[in-house]
């Protein structure tokens, strides 16, 4: 009989699969090395169980023993179910950008969850690197793993993804292309394939916000570059031990909104139902496209699985508020359809300055039509009454249509976006949509730069 011993003996063997519909354009053939047949479902798991058994083996990891990691969720899984099987407890500290999904998924297999706020400097007492080795400090027979810096993570793709890659190519691998996070993947692989051929290129796939790219070229870590990013799994705030950037032949940068769509893309078009840094890597390799020719097999490596997303790039409203769908915007009604639902807010010609500023206040606007029993008689502007206010702080107690302007232009549902815009000036800051029935909506200049995204 042919079975594994537990579900540790199910990691590694991923197949290759070729991509067709999205790599038409490209003269070359491209396999995708498809890590989410580990059974947890992410490449995570070959570094997470090598990490484990060298612990195991230095005498770090006892038994009884508290494994500790900061993780965006795959890597963590990865050892959570490494501490099932040998008898550990799990502890995943995780970052606030992470998927929901994730989250619940570590505590599906037994792990204690810490969350942490992303937008905070990697040595900030509340960053989910601190937070880890703070708990490992704390917990009596813990084990930090420390996955950024812990050669082991480099050592599990040397010894299984690198040659399975090769072996799987029969040596005809020209490039492979991976996002990068730890560096793990990249250095591992990467560095067993040029022993092997060193004319192969290894590209690494980054996401602005992170600074591998730039520090690649010009040696520079650059803290300008850093700033939060939606994309999940790659790009890095820090300068990981495991990433090697001797063996990285270059980097290029995703945009959050391309590798949402093109992790849809993958799902819709190839049917490959795969995570966010899936997508970055399939339109990172499109944009290296002038660097293949025909003769050429390049290999994507795919990390984790679209269960992990189901409630963000997979879901529309997500991608929606994100404008990351590119929905066809050309008329007046398609940019207010996500918030047509609202009430338009008015003030009436005798309340007083002091009702519009709390108006104001209260729903967070800067322009409010004026009405009368008649209907739209004026309008008012938040710059207008910041200058009166400064002149004589008794107006708060004058009626509003003392300080009225000129009625914001009405247009309808139908009339186009340029013509919407060009209504619009420094002394118009917004126009009303008519809706029928008496209705309308106010449409500013963030809605139409919000459509236009």
């Amino acid at each position: 009989m042919k079975y594994a011993e537990n579900i540790l003996g199910t990691i590694g063997d991923t197949p290759l699969v070729k991509l067709n519909k999205l790599t038409a354009e490209l003269p070359c053939l491209v396999l995708a090395k498809y890590e989410t047949f580990n059974p947890g479902n992410s490449v995570k798991d070959r570094m997470a169980i090598q990490m484990i058994e060298d612990a195991e083996e230095a005498g770090i990891l006892k038994p009884g023993g508290t494994i500790i990691e900061g993780t965006s969720g795959n890597t963590g899984m990865g050892l959570a179910l490494g501490a099932v099987v040998k008898g550990y407890k799990m502890i995943c500290v995780i970052s606030d950008k992470q998927s929901k999904e994730k989250v619940d998924i570590l505590k599906a297999v037994g792990s204690e969850v810490y969350v942490c706020p992303t937008d905070v400097a990697p040595d900030d007492p509340r960053s989910y690197y601190s937070t880890a080795k703070r708990l490992a400090k704390e917990i009596p027979n813990s084990w930090y793993v420390n996955q950024y810096d812990n050669p082991s993570n480099t050592k599990a793709h040397y010894l299984s993804t690198g040659p399975e890659i090769w072996e799987q190519t029969e040596g005809k691998v020209t490039h492979f292309v991976v996002g990068v996070g730890t560096g793990g993947t990249i250095s591992g692989v990467g560095g067993y394939l040029k022993e092997q051929n060193p004319n192969v290129k290894v590209w690494g796939i980054d996401t602005y916000g992170s600074v591998f790219k730039k520090y690649h070229e010009t040696g520079i870590f650059d803290e300008n570059e850093i700033y939060p990013y939606i994309t999940e799994g790659i790009g890095e705030d820090i300068l990981p031990k495991n990433v090697n950037f001797d063996i990285i032949d270059g980097f290029t940068k995703v945009t959050d909104k391309d590798a949402a769509i093109y992790t849809q893309r993958l799902a819709k078009e190839e049917g490959m139902f795969l995570g966010n840094s899936a997508g970055a890597a399939i339109k990172g390799l499109l944009q290296l496209k002038e660097h293949f020719t025909k003769d050429d097999v390049v290999v994507v490596l795919f990390h984790d699985h679209g269960s992990r997303y189901v409630g963000k790039m997979f879901n529309d409203d997500w991608m929606r508020n994100r404008g990351f769908l590119d929905d066809e915007v050309t008329k007046a009604i398609d940019l207010i359809k996500d918030h047509i639902e609202e009430p338009l807010v008015t003030v009436k010609t005798e309340e007083l300055v002091m009702h519009a500023i709390e108006r104001m206040k209260n729903y967070n606007i800067s322009q409010i039509p004026v009405e009368d029993v008649d209907g739209f008689v004026g309008s008012v502007d938040e710059a207008i009454l910041f200058h009166a206010i400064m002149d004589d702080a008794s107006v708060t107690s004058k009626p509003i249509k003392e300080f009225m302007q000129e009625p914001f232009p009405i247009v309808d549902r139908n009339t186009s976006i340029d013509n919407v815009a060009k209504l619009i000036n420094k002394d118009v800051q917004a126009v009303l949509l008519d809706l029928g029935d008496g209705k309308h909506h106010i449409i500013t200049k963030h809605d139409i730069i919000s459509g236009l995204h």
